[in-house]
């Protein structure tokens, strides 16, 4: 009998097979303080790290399930935009890109619209999708902003938008800087209705997103340590050749200079917008 064959081997081929049906990805490490988090109790608290209190970056369908009521909600059906207009390519054609992005975050672009009831408020949320090629405002986000401004109008509801975006999407050229006036557009059509438009910037909220639409609100809320700004901070400093502030272009740092309203924790979010958009919205009816 030979006991290597007859036992060890077996035995080794057993461990092994064990580990290939363990997942890899029980575990998160905190972007904030390195912590190792159990995966499913992170996505229980909406990635919001129980020990230093670091906003982890979310897909809008995990939004829409905390801020409405009971979770229910209807998404909107947004318009299709052409998916590849400038026949880009860089290491990749744009339309592997966009293939492999819906492949990741099951939404078909940068930005999802639901439309559900908040306390005893209706409104319209649209929250943009990082995860999707950055969160990058091109064609289908400018879309998918007029369709919720349009909805909005049409139902007599307030219009909330959280933006999570890197700019504008280089592979749509001029075509993504022209929803900056789009969206522009569409967001003095809600407030032309006499409804409220508030802004949640989560992080980061960058270049061209910041230019428009983002910074409209009636009502600018930031989730904590989010980075709010059009020129990074590298750049900034790689330009000017100086040390910036501590903090500079934070949440924090913009509450103190009046670029935002108030800071907001994500567990506190659906509590604060019921309140804000009672008040807003009684004031809108009493006008």
């Amino acid at each position: 009998m030979n006991w290597i064959t007859n036992f060890v081997r077996p035995k080794i081929q057993a461990v092994l097979e064990n580990k290939k049906d363990t997942p890899d990805n029980l575990w998160h490490k905190c972007s904030g303080c390195g912590q190792l988090l159990y995966l499913k109790d992170y996505l229980e608290v909406q990635s919001v790290c129980p020990n230093c209190g670091f906003h982890g970056r979310i897909e809008p369908k995990t939004r829409f399930k905390h801020l409405f009521n009971k979770g229910e909600y209807a998404l909107i059906d947004l318009p299709k935009a052409n998916e590849d207009p400038l026949k880009f390519k860089d290491q990749k054609k744009y339309t592997d890109r966009l293939k492999a992005a819906r492949a990741k975050s099951e939404t078909k672009d940068a930005i999802s619209v639901a439309y559900g009831q908040i306390g005893s408020i209706n409104a319209v949320i649209a929250a943009q999708n990082f995860l999707f090629m950055g969160g990058s405002m091109g064609m289908g986000v400018g879309n998918g902003i007029i369709a919720a401004a349009e909805h909005a109008v049409a139902k007599k509801a307030p219009l909330v938008l959280f933006s999570a975006a890197g700019g504008a999407r280089m592979q749509e050229g001029i075509l993504s800087l022209m929803q900056m006036p789009r969206t522009t557009v569409a967001v003095e059509m809600v407030k032309d209705a006499g409804l409220p438009y508030i802004v949640v910037l989560t992080d980061p909220t960058t270049g061209g997103v910041t230019a428009s639409y983002a910074m409209l609100g009636d009502v600018q809320i930031a989730e904590p340590n989010a980075l709010i700004c059009f020129a990074g901070p590298r750049v900034i400093k790689d330009t000017i050749r100086e040390e910036l502030p501590e903090g500079f272009q934070r949440s924090e740092y913009l509450l103190d200079h009046g670029m935002v309203d108030m800071i907001v924790h994500r567990h506190e979010m659906r509590d604060n917008l019921i309140q804000l958009l009672g008040l807003l919205m009684k004031q809108t009816k009493a006008a």
